[in-house]
């Protein structure tokens, strides 16, 4: 589970409506704008989450991440995630540092090279300088957008080898309105575009991703992911773990096993015994049928 974005300050995010459905397509355009209550209050939530679990055996947490965001009004972007993440990051099993919503003003120009490079050594350094305890510091991971050019992903690949960042979250909604999302009645509402009309957008800026990282950097693959074939899809162009966020909303708590179990039939299918074997397979493949092609 992933909770956020959560800002430092409390904010209210953009004006109402600013969450839009498309039914037919298990789609949602939203336009948020980080609404928050806040991180001290978000820590509060989760200090109480927390002594639940450890005073009830029975509860298994499962893996927990904090999306830090920034406040709309905010100058100095880096000093916000930096806050979050002293707040936050001793709730969190990895801290996820979100520069590409949309729906904040210049959020995702933070995504080019020399910006992400400051902010990510900003933040990190933040991280380091702190007494964490024995389990050490939360991982860090950077959250990117599916709407980048060739050299926009190039540059984050050499950012965050470069920084040693921990991990990349792949993708956050897209502006884009892929066919017939341009039709519907509310395909032109300003926004990020989720659910499955954004998969293969996604996906193909995960592939280019671990592909330019090397498989080196662990991935989170999200985006349009609503079957166990499409998880499959993700931990195949890279993903070492998948979220899923609209066919969540759409669906409910049952959608988890049933992609689950969706995902084991795909792993299964294809001769993998787990889903390790599996992460980043296409790749593998890929590099194959070049070796192939080289020697015929």
């Amino acid at each position: 589970m992933e909770v956020g974005s959560i800002t430092p300050k409390p904010q209210p995010g953009n004006d109402q409506p600013r969450v839009f459905r498309l039914p037919e397509l298990k789609a949602t355009i939203n336009r948020y704008g980080f609404n928050s209550a806040g991180a001290d209050a978000a820590g509060a939530h989760l200090e109480a989450f927390w002594a639940g679990v450890e005073s009830d055996p029975d509860i298994k947490p499962g893996v927990l991440g904090v999306n830090l965001g920034k406040n709309k009004e905010t100058e100095d972007a880096a000093n916000d995630y930096a806050i979050g993440l002293m707040k936050l990051g001793k709730y969190a099993d990895f801290v996820v540092i979100n520069v590409s919503s949309p729906n904040t003003p210049g959020l995702r120009s933070l995504q080019g090279r020399k910006q992400l490079q400051e902010l990510i050594s900003f933040v990190k350094t933040a991280r380091d300088n702190l007494d964490w305890g024995p389990d050490g510091p939360p991982p860090l991971l950077v959250k990117i957008a599916p709407d980048l050019t060739d050299a926009d992903k190039s540059d984050i690949a050499a950012v965050i080898l470069a920084t040693k960042v921990d991990g990349l979250v792949v993708s956050n909604t897209t502006i884009s309105r892929p066919g017939e999302v341009a039709e519907h009645p509310v395909g032109a509402e300003i926004g990020g575009l989720s659910g499955p009309p954004l998969l293969s957008l996604s996906t193909q800026v995960l592939s280019d991703m671990y592909k330019l990282t090397g498989g080196k950097v662990p991935i989170i693959g999200c985006g349009g992911v609503s079957t166990g074939e499409d998880a499959y899809k993700k931990i195949r162009a890279g993903a070492s773990l998948v979220e899923l966020y609209t066919a969540f909303a759409y669906e409910g708590p049952v959608v988890i096993p049933r992609i689950k179990q969706q995902l084991a039939e795909c792993l299964a299918r294809d001769g993998f015994s787990n889903v390790l074997e599996a992460i980043g397979a296409d790749h593998q493949l890929s590099r194959s049928n070049d070796r192939k092609r080289k020697h015929s």
